[in-house]
């Protein structure tokens, strides 16, 4: 790797920009044609989140050098974090095509792979950086997380292990070392997270990864009004740094509300794509809906897209810097959403392996379902519902991506009571409004208890023949990219259903909470 890109590089890991910034300016006038200082400025740009101008800094690099993986890669790698995961999957394919002899630039192929929801892809990219350059942690976690999510959970544990070794404070490994399995009291890393935990008193991310590590030990330990205070205690300081009010996400759902306000009929000749929205508040049972219907012979699942959220935004033309908003939604009441189908199909056709029915699992998506309906007629909608109390512990348990703000609301639990209330009030309304014939309500512990029902009931609303391999989900060996990636390879069970009557008095506010009327 350039000496001069190498240093920039690292000067930005360490958040210095200013002297990054100047290098690369002087390296411009120097030599206009070199693509090394137009690669940092657009990192830079990008972390400074001015994302034109790193679009523009990107694709100058690349077009400078469009043979050097480097290039291609780091192009790839802004597209999918801008949510252009089509485009992103094209350069990851065409940087794979040419020789790669650097740990960094096979890392980055094996990211853009892994976020784009190839994990079968992205497995071999990560061990070859591992093999060229084994010393940083973070590429054997990269490589840990796309085996966990491919099943290979020996692999995974072996891979954040090595992580450990390598960076002792590494809280995403530790964290993601704690899930992949059940903690007993002859196996568990308590006494090490305790004191990691205290050593981080300033840092909200190592507390609220190590906080919930915690918390997941003492619940697999039976400690459970004690997991509860962890959870609460890993998540304050995060909480405190974020300026998130929840009123501005009960703003939100009654603008989603206001994309269809009436009864609207289905029009046939709209369109013939049918893609399967999964939708529902997360941790309630929409990867395993996805994992069903993907076993089906004729269903591929596409993964967690951004991609209608993203012809939203970009049809609206709103100025903020979130793909979500009451703006955003407000702005594309009246607009004409002729084509927009077309345009859904043409950016998730190579994300769906050219499937002609696949799903897409995006839960918030629930935010679109109207307007999903009236871009895509022909599309299904399978809304994923659950005990209201157990919906708001678990996403309350569950440990969010940081860098994700549209799940800040589970940051503390009358926040999230909050949340369900909306978001419960927005299904009854697309209830209302919607086709019975192209929305349908699922609940998670229907599924549990009378499986084969349900899954009759689920192919038959997607307008799909009978397959027994539905029913045999667990041994479906595609990836699975979110956090039920350990649960949805195992048979059903029952064991999460009712789990709040486990916490007891500590959960008496929360059920006060969602008992007010609306």
């Amino acid at each position: 790797m350039d000496q001069m890109l190498r240093k920039g590089l690292a000067l930005i890991e360490q958040g210095s920009y200013e002297p990054v910034h100047q290098m690369a300016i002087d390296q411009i006038h120097r030599n206009t044609q070199d693509p090394v200082p137009y690669f940092l400025l657009a990192r830079v740009a990008f972390d400074h989140q001015n994302f034109k101008k790193a679009d523009e800094l990107y694709l100058r690099a690349f077009q400078l050098e469009p043979d050097n993986p480097l290039y291609v890669s780091g192009y790839g790698q802004y597209l999918v974090s801008v949510g252009r995961q089509q485009q992103a999957l094209i350069c990851a394919d065409d940087a794979a095509a040419l020789p790669i002899n650097d740990a960094f630039v096979a890392d980055t192929v094996g990211v853009i792979y892994s976020r784009t929801g190839f994990h079968e892809r992205a497995v071999p990219f990560f061990e070859k950086a591992v093999s060229l350059n084994p010393v940083p942690a973070n590429f054997h976690y990269n490589l840990g997380a796309s085996l966990q999510f491919s099943g290979d959970f020996a692999g995974a544990e072996a891979a954040f292990r090595r992580t450990i070794e390598r960076q002792p404070d590494a809280y995403r490994a530790h964290s993601s070392l704690v899930g992949l399995s059940r903690q007993t009291s002859d196996s568990n890393l308590l006494s090490e997270l305790k004191d990691k935990f205290a050593d981080n008193v300033s840092d909200p991310d190592a507390r609220l990864h190590l906080g919930h590590a915690i918390a997941k030990t003492l619940e697999d330990l039976g400690e459970y009004a004690d997991s509860l205070a962890w959870l609460k205690q890993a998540k304050q300081l995060k909480r405190t740094t974020l300026d998130y009010d929840i009123n501005h996400d009960v703003r939100l759902f009654d603008a989603a509300a206001q994309t269809v306000h009436e009864d609207i009929k289905h029009d046939e000749q709209h369109s013939d794509v049918a893609p399967i929205f999964i939708i529902g508040l997360p941790r309630t049972g929409t990867t395993l809906v996805d994992r069903i219907l993907s076993s089906h012979t004729d269903v591929v699942s596409a993964g967690e897209l951004n991609t209608f959220a993203g012809l939203i935004k970009d049809l609206a033309q709103t100025t903020s810097n979130k793909v979500l908003d009451v703006d955003t939604l407000n702005k594309v009441i009246d607009e004409d959403l002729a084509g927009l189908g077309l345009n859904y199909f043409e950016a998730t056709r190579k994300l769906a392996r050219g499937a002609a029915r696949f799903t897409d699992k995006m839960p918030l998506n629930f935010f679109y379902a109207g307007l999903i309906h009236k871009t895509l007629p022909n599309a299904k909608i399978v809304a994923l519902r659950r005990d209201p109390t157990d919906s708001c512990l678990s996403n309350f348990r569950q440990l969010f991506s940081t860098n994700y703000s549209y799940y800040n609301y589970s940051l503390d639990l009358g926040d999230t009571a909050t949340y369900y209330r909306g978001f419960d009030k927005l299904m009854s309304h697309w209830r209302r409004v919607l086709p019975a014939d192209r929305f349908m309500e699922l609940h998670y512990e229907d599924i549990v208890h009378h499986q084969e029902k349900q899954t009759r009931r689920l192919l038959s609303f997607c307008g799909l023949t009978w397959d027994d391999a539905c029913l045999r989900f667990h041994e479906n060996t595609a990836p699975v990219s979110t956090a039920s990636s350990v649960q949805v390879r195992q048979p059903l069970y029952s064991g999460s259903i009712g789990r709040w009557k486990k916490y007891g008095d500590s959960l008496k506010e929360l059920r006060m909470q969602l008992s007010e009327p609306t």
